[in-house]
């Protein structure tokens, strides 16, 4: 595979390594990498691709009542439709992020462009909920090649900390205005538009995205040494498949079934090897060690906290703003604005901030803002009060994305460069994961909350209150058939029953929230100055979990003793594309 240098370059040996940052990796970086103005236009690359998986990501929560009308999935599939996508994303990103460790991060990206546009293709004209469900399926695993090559290439470009933070920091800023867009875009489509118009927008910007990938991208893969564990990539995979879709039928009212608790057992048992496998290989996928320090594993843990206590949020306000304040899809997406803008504004400040505070502070003080946030939003009922929802949506949006900045900095500068892929795959895992079991979770509590009050609801006949207890959307189409006084009765009990709902939800939020800010106390106090990547190669492979560790540099074959580590990872430009990296007459 090319790339995979350390492993057999022989004529490595004699050429000196060149460093790709500093020696404590918060000055100016001494490589040509740290200098070089390409990576900036690679970094434009990345936050594009970066705006297209977010923006699908929450383009279709509009859509859900257009789709729930249009093609009448049952709440199961409702579910299936909103929640797939993040399922089969979070259990493919160790696999696809590992992989491009090896074969080429950007091989990997630019194959993800190509199977986005086409699951984009599918979506749009899905005539079932099933084919809507599948082409959902599709595009979770293209969000899967996609999400995991653009931190990773990122960590690569970016030796140096202070500038990773910036880049970081515009990263997610991006992130925040797919999120931004997506609604708003989302809504405009729908008001000219039929809902499968929201996904075709990808098609041609992914057309564009390869091309630029393809010019631009540099390549760049791992040492390379030993083979890459594909059983162990299928099982992390299949363990975290099992685990999202037991928490998915507890929460979409199965409870504890014997097919929810199947999946969770099989889930917890395919993980728990997967972790033991790996502590036990020379080559491991994930470094299980370096989960476990305290600085990543505490980051990656509120990733997930932070995306399962809010991310189910998105799609309750958006119903919450269209079915109970009967705003269109374009005024809910208007609605909407403020919490990215928000988040844009805490994306590009967050270097500041974080050189300021330092990570945990950082953290600790988002979860206490995104808390304070969702407890004002629980005062909020029937009646529109739109420069209150603006003002919470503010707090909720700047809160939510300086924790995560923070947490996404904080892993990835305590990763070395070499293992780059698998460290993006954890964290992008992380949220992913807590995306899945959120909106699973979160819609549990709200039907638990929702669904006893509308079933009990006086004069309505009991079949009519049977299906309107499946959701507030539901409830509409039911009472459209029912004359009065019946229909106003069905509607106002179902209105007032959403929003008790909601409020409970926002209570479970807030606790999940809590406990991140305290997880963000094992957080390092000051932003570090660590270089993992020297640090690994002085600790020598006996302190490592095999000679697939990050110190095993000094001994790996073809490159000799005395000669000065280099970069862990062999990175090439795309064509077209100036050397990010001098070879000094080979590959570094």
């Amino acid at each position: 595979m090319s790339g995979t240098n350390a492993a057999r370059s022989p004529q490595a040996a004699d050429v000196p390594a060149q460093r790709v940052g500093t020696g404590a990796g918060c000055g100016r970086g001494t490589g040509a990498a740290a200098g070089d103005p390409n990576r900036w236009t690679v970094l434009v690359v990345l936050c594009a691709s970066l705006l297209l998986v977010a923006l699908d990501a929450t383009v279709l929560h509009v859509a859900v009542p257009a789709v729930a009308a249009d093609l009448r999935p049952g709440p199961q599939q409702l579910l299936w439709i909103v929640d797939v996508y993040p399922l089969v994303c979070a259990s493919l990103l160790i696999l696809f992020g590992t992989l491009g460790d090896r074969v080429g991060r950007r091989r990997v990206l630019l194959f993800g462009y190509a199977l986005f546009a086409l699951a984009s293709g599918v979506a749009a004209y899905a005539h079932t909920p099933v084919l809507l469900i599948a082409a959902r399926a599709l595009l979770g695993v293209g969000g899967a090649m996609i999400m995991p090559a653009t931190l990773s290439i990122l960590r690569q470009v970016f030796p140096d900390r202070r500038e990773r933070a910036v880049a970081v920091g515009v990263w997610s800023a991006v992130a925040a205005v797919g999120a931004a867009v997506g609604p708003l875009f989302g809504g405009l489509l729908l008001e000219h538009f039929w809902w499968g118009s929201v996904f075709l927008i990808n098609i041609p910007l992914m057309a564009a995205g390869l091309l630029a990938g393809r010019l631009l991208l540099p390549e760049s893969t791992s040492r390379g040494e030993g083979p890459w564990d594909v059983l162990g990539a299928v099982m992390a995979a299949a363990g975290l498949i099992g685990v999202i879709y037991g928490v998915k039928a507890a929460g979409a009212g199965e409870g504890l079934s014997v097919r929810a608790v199947l999946a969770l057992a099989a889930g917890a048992v395919l993980l728990a090897r997967f972790v033991r496998r790996q502590r036990r290989r020379p080559y491991p996928l994930v470094d299980i060690a370096a989960i476990a320090r305290p600085a990543f594993g505490t980051a990656v843990g509120c990733i997930v906290l932070t995306v399962l206590a809010l991310v189910g949020l998105a799609l309750i306000a958006a119903q919450y703003l269209q079915l109970v304040l009967g705003l269109s899809p374009l005024e809910t997406g208007l609605r909407l604005l403020p919490l990215s803008l928000a988040a844009v504004a805490a994306g590009l400040t967050g270097a500041r901030l974080l050189r300021l505070l330092g990570p945990r502070r950082m953290v600790a003080s988002g979860f206490a803002l995104t808390t304070f946030a969702v407890l004002c939003l629980t005062t909020s009922g029937q009646e529109d009060r739109p420069a209150f929802l603006a003002c919470c949506f503010v707090l909720l949006g700047f809160g939510l994305e300086a924790t995560l900045f923070a947490c996404y900095e904080s892993m990835l500068s305590h990763s070395s460069a070499d293992r780059a892929g698998g460290a993006a795959a954890v964290g992008e895992t992380a949220y992913q994961l807590g995306a899945g079991i959120g909106i699973a979770l979160l819609g549990s509590v709200m039907n638990a909350a929702y669904a006893p009050r509308v079933r009990d609801v006086a004069g309505v006949p009991s079949d009519a209150r049977g299906d309107a207890s499946h959701s507030l959307g539901e409830a509409y189409g039911v009472a459209a058939h029912l004359g009065d006084p019946a229909s106003g009765v069905l509607l106002h009990a179902a209105r007032v029953s959403f929003v008790h709902g909601m409020h409970m939800t926002l209570l479970v939020s807030a606790g999940l929230l809590l406990l991140g800010a305290l997880a963000a106390l094992r957080l390092p106090r000051t932003m570090e100055c660590a270089d993992p990547d020297r640090d690994e190669a002085a600790d020598g492979p006996g302190d490592h979990d095999g000679p697939g560790g990050a110190g095993a540099t000094a001994a790996a074959p073809g490159r000799a003793a005395d000669v000065p580590t280099g970069r862990a990872d062999g990175v090439r430009t795309g064509r077209g594309g100036a050397s990010l990296v001098p070879t000094g007459g080979g590959r570094p």
